[in-house]
């Protein structure tokens, strides 16, 4: 019994440090796992508050979709093989569930692009990076109409550049392996623009991160294109080291993602055309200092404010002089275009999002799990089908939403809309069209939007104080 005492002395330390390091090393797994389907399959914050219990229904469906999507054999389960390909570097743009293009259908509505490298990355000579973005634009230009041309200043269709960290979108990059770059869809603005993370070792060949393979998969984004499911696709999202860099050519499945949206190259005189199925026309975009210009719905988030148009907002930042210009479905994909509303909640962080009788939870570029709910949980009454214009008195916690020509209050301590409501327009916000199509609170006043004019209310006054166009918050 002595011997045995002694020996289970001298086992505890040494079998607790043991249960340690497998526990830390677990935690290690456990929070990469986590990253990784929160950034590229949409984990929910109501998944990761029961991310400790692997049999989650919620997180086995996650882990399914991933296992589906990267060609893996589906359990459910963080087995071996699903872990190595979380570690490999891959693409910084979310996944779908086969090759697909932007919701939407985004496209470059013409077949001349021009691109602009507005820096280097000190890893390779200059001429080194050129010849990598002309090659990687050369692989879409030879199954395509499209043609590329360079400038050397000014605002290109593509912008590439490299940077770190933080850089001034919505995504920041994560230092070396994980996410390599990521690019956005056509448009105008930031759109079309390639963002390569200048933590990861750019090589020539297959001795670190090779720019061509990167370069090229991101410019199918540029063009249009989101990831594919087939793993011999260049649009596949995981980086694939071994590629024949010698023998590189586009999959079938690359070539009928893009010729979806473009067509085939140009035929021949020896060749018969081919014919294309014709894409369906897509709404012409706003223009920012149109004297017509309306909004479908205005909100501020985290100090910023947000114009919302069609399938567009235009978002103005403390930082930026000029409005940045970006596609609805680009940050939030499942949210629909043409709002009816929008106002935030700063207590809760939160921006909700109506559209018919329905209404969505933002927060960031995250859309809550839950959503959308319907209208009528907020206490209005079944007549009423759509919201014009919401806007919150962070003050007073009163929320205030605008149907036609009347109003709703309602109280954000109690959660519950207030009795005596609806009330007209027109007696409690004198001078104020009756018809709100979007409504803002800013610098102790009330902003409300209707066709192409604004109205500045004063609510201690109770009077209009000036008309201004709409679009006068995008300085123009």
């Amino acid at each position: 019994m002595k011997h045995l005492a002694i020996l289970v002395l001298w086992c505890l330390p040494f079998c607790s440090a043991y249960t340690l390091k497998r526990a830390a090393k677990e935690d290690a797994s456990m929070g990469l796992v986590q990253k990784y389907l929160e950034n590229y399959y949409s984990l929910t914050k109501e998944v990761r508050q029961f991310f400790r219990r692997r049999d989650s229904d919620s997180l086995v469906g996650k882990i399914q979709e991933m296992q589906k999507f990267l060609g893996l054999e589906v359990t459910g389960k963080l087995d071996s093989s699903t872990l190595e390909v979380m570690h490999k570097p891959r693409c910084g743009v979310p996944d779908v569930r086969h090759f697909s293009t932007f919701p939407g259908m985004p496209k470059w509505r013409k077949t001349h692009l021009t691109y602009r490298i507005v820096n280097y990355t000190p890893d390779l000579p200059r001429d080194a990076v050129d010849s990598a973005i002309e090659r990687a634009l050369k692989v879409w230009e030879e199954v395509t109409p499209l043609t590329f041309s360079r400038v050397y200043e000014g605002e290109a269709d593509i912008m590439i550049s490299f940077a770190v960290g933080e850089h001034g979108d919505f995504l920041s990059f994560d230092g070396p392996g994980e996410s390599l770059a990521h690019a956005y869809p056509p448009g105008p603005g930031v759109y079309g623009d390639v963002h390569f993370d200048d933590d990861e070792k750019w090589t020539e060949d297959a001795s670190g991160t090779n720019l061509f393979l990167v370069a090229a998969h991101e410019l199918g984004h540029s063009l249009g294109l989101f990831h594919s499911a087939n793993t011999e696709a260049l649009m596949y999202p995981v980086y694939n080291s071994l590629t024949d860099l010698a023998r590189f050519r586009l999959s079938q499945d690359d070539v009928d993602g893009i010729q979806s949206l473009y067509g085939p190259p140009p035929a021949s005189s020896d060749d018969t055309p081919v014919p294309t199925e014709s894409v369906p026309p897509q709404p012409e975009t706003p223009a920012m200092c149109d004297p017509a210009l309306s909004f479908d719905a205005v909100s501020t988030l985290r100090g910023e404010v947000l114009f919302f148009k069609d399938r567009y907002f235009w978002r103005r930042t403390h930082w930026n002089v000029r409005p940045e210009f970006h596609l609805i479905s680009a940050f939030w994909p499942s949210l629909p275009s043409d709002l009816d509303a929008a106002y935030e909640d700063r207590r809760k962080d939160t921006v909700f999002i109506f559209k018919g009788n329905r209404f969505w939870a933002v927060r960031g570029n995250e859309v809550q799990a839950g959503y959308p709910r319907s209208i009528h949980i907020l206490g209005f009454p079944p007549t009423i089908r759509k919201i014009d214009a919401a806007v919150s008195d962070k003050e007073k916690k009163k929320t205030y939403f605008f149907v036609e020509d009347k109003y709703w209050r309602f109280d954000e301590n109690s959660q519950a809309m207030e009795q005596d409501f609806p009330r007209l327009i027109a007696e409690d916000f004198p001078g104020v069209e009756p018809k709100v199509d979007a409504a803002l609170q800013a610098f102790g006043f009330f902003y409300f939007f209707s066709g192409s004019s604004q109205f500045e209310f004063d609510p201690n006054a109770r009077t209009v104080t000036h008309v201004l166009k709409s679009n006068s918050w995008l300085h123009c």
